[in-house]
């Protein structure tokens, strides 16, 4: 029998490491999808909702670095994923999407699902290719696998189904994977590096989610400067542990002295950090330096005064050698002292925290950070979620977390912990989910989880709230609307999918519940908290702007007759205040 298009396209794809494709089938894809099962080769996992295969997706391509499939039919079901394929591009995932495609017959003739895919996923893709002509079937599949590889983003293969059941080319059907790691900066800008750095008083090294294999390196390069290290959420798990120079995070989710290092230094060091929060970054005076081995990235946050293209740990270890040794660390150790003193702060909740009702979310991350396994992988809604990771979650060599910390987009723990499950089966994957997020996207497909007997454990933080919207309204001196809603007991309705349902209401019994969700193996646990829905989180350092949106929006609060519940928040939050 001879090979026909989508015979010859699955094989491309598995030839470039393609194991997992997700979504639902249908019409259009139906070709597609029978030649994938005769392939024999790629696990297709039918999801409920074509956006939480892609989230699920995102996760395995970023934690494998393999490329990962995902589809969706003609229309509707290609609409359905493009949340998660933005997702993809702004976190970074090699996603191929196969789309179903109206018959070439019907294109133009505005049938029933037709779609131009060239206009619908312009934003998310960085490459589109439409087989129109079986001819095409080779240079389209490579280019998608080897874009999406080399640009750390998804790419789209439309495929019409009268092309997709027509003879494939013969010819070689196999994908050539080039190497995709830029190498160090070039010497010049090495140079002006070590120029700027060994004629400043003080330094401080920034890292983000670049500085994923170049941990050993910044920390060398700290060491020898007697440097401050502060990192985005994103650089957290890389740069934090057993790093003595390590000083907490900046932004919103900021802690320990990381804003005062980075904004009272000389010479402030950007490595692998597209950092968004320029508010929190210094404004004059501090000479920055950004190394990035994207060039879109270099310079569009805030003025610096040397842009640096090349790879995080190639530039870090040709550094080295060009840069002074420091012996004065008082600037560092003034900020080690100072991020000392801000955990110190953090952890009151948490001492207090099993005599405290309703459950504080603060000593829930705290006990989930305890009882984890070494090598979990944590994932965590946007929303609070993150806040209570960030804050409280001790990511080491091979304990993650991941989000869609550069999207922020809703929803995308459960998919991501899911996704993180079948590329590592046994591994500890725990979803952070807010009950917004999981009632928008991840109950439904409990189902699934339950179908394919993952044992991902889901924590809902249940708060009967959009927790982070609002805030967001108060620090924008907004009083706080329509971020409220009743919540089922999530444990009853896991239990009625098939699912291990857990719900904790007393702080006593938090700790074997977690302990409990976490040994189980026989298929998903939702783990229901319900937790303090008025715990608040303060950043080390707090803008103007946000001080005076939140205290006009306390006294709007007072004066339309919510003084109460005013005195109640401040009340449940004194000590952070």
């Amino acid at each position: 029998m001879a090979k026909n298009v989508a015979d010859g396209m699955w094989e491309m794809l598995v030839s470039a490491g393609v194991r997992r494709c997700y979504g639902i089938v249908g019409d259009a894809l139906n070709p597609v999808i029978d030649a994938l099962r005769r392939n024999g080769s790629i696990d297709f996992v039918h999801v409920r909702h074509e956006e939480y295969g892609v989230f699920a997706a995102v996760a395995e391509a970023t934690l494998t670095g393999r490329p990962v499939a995902v589809c969706g039919t003609a229309g509707p079901g290609t609409m359905h994923l493009i949340n998660g394929l933005m997702d993809a591009r702004k976190e970074g995932a090699p996603i191929i999407a196969i789309a179903g495609d109206t018959n070439t017959t019907e294109m133009d003739s505005h049938t029933i699902e037709e779609l131009n895919p060239y206009r619908f996923f312009e934003i998310p893709a960085h490459y589109i290719g439409r087989i129109v002509n079986p001819k095409q079937l080779h240079h389209v599949v490579s280019s998608a696998v080897t874009i999406a590889l080399a640009e750390r983003g998804p790419t789209v293969i439309s495929v019409p189904g009268d092309i997709a059941v027509q003879d494939a080319p013969k010819e070689a059907l196999r994908v050539a994977v080039p190497a995709t790691k830029p190498g160090a900066a070039n010497a010049a800008d090495l140079a002006a590096m070590a120029e700027l750095i060994n004629s400043a008083g003080t330094v401080t090294l920034f890292g983000g989610d670049g500085c994923a294999e170049a941990g050993d390196q910044v920390r060398a390069l700290a060491r020898k400067l007697k440097a401050p290290v502060g990192y985005s959420l994103k650089g957290k798990q890389w740069l934090e542990h057993d790093n003595p120079n390590a000083v907490g995070m900046n932004g919103l989710l900021g802690y320990g002295g990381c804003w005062n290092a980075a904004n009272k230094c000389d010479v402030l060091l950007l490595l692998g950090t597209d950092f968004p929060f320029p508010e929190f970054m210094p404004k004059h005076k501090v000479k920055v330096i950004q190394v990035d081995r994207n060039p879109s990235h270099l310079g569009r946050r805030i003025p610096l005064e040397l842009a640096v293209l090349g790879d995080v740990a190639a530039t870090v270890d040709a550094l080295l050698p060009l840069v002074a040794e420091q012996s004065d660390s008082h600037f560092l150790d003034k900020h080690v002292k100072e991020t000392a003193r801000s955990l110190k702060r953090l952890q009151h909740y948490v001492n207090i925290g099993p005599k405290t009702k309703p459950i504080r979310p603060e000593f829930l991350a705290s006990v989930l950070n305890e009882e984890a396994a070494d090598d979990a992988l944590f994932f965590a809604d946007t929303g609070t979620a993150v806040i209570w990771a960030a804050h409280y979650l001790q990511l080491g060599p091979r304990r993650r977390l991941m989000g869609s910390f550069s999207w922020a987009s809703m929803a995308n723990a459960a998919p991501n912990a899911f996704g993180a499950q079948l590329a590592f089966p046994g591994r500890q994957t725990i979803a952070l989910c807010g009950d917004g997020g999981f009632t928008m996207l991840g109950l439904g497909d409990i189902l699934t989880q339950v179908q394919r007997r993952t044992p991902v454990v889901q924590v809902v933080l249940n708060n009967s709230a959009l927790d982070f919207v609002h805030l967001e309204q108060q620090e924008a001196g907004f009083v706080p609307y329509g971020t409220d809603f009743r919540n089922p007991d999530f444990a009853k309705v896991a239990e009625a999918m098939g699912a291990t349902g857990i719900r904790v209401e007393d702080p006593e019994d938090l700790q074997d519940a977690v302990r409990t969700a976490l040994r189980h193996q026989d298929g998903p646990v939702v783990l229901d908290v319900v937790v303090e829905p008025n715990a608040l989180a303060l950043p080390s350092h707090v803008p103007l702007h946000t001080a005076t949106g939140f205290g006009l929006a306390q006294l709007k609060m007072i004066l339309d007759g919510e003084a109460d519940e005013v005195a109640d928040n401040v009340g449940r939050n004194v000590r952070l205040l």
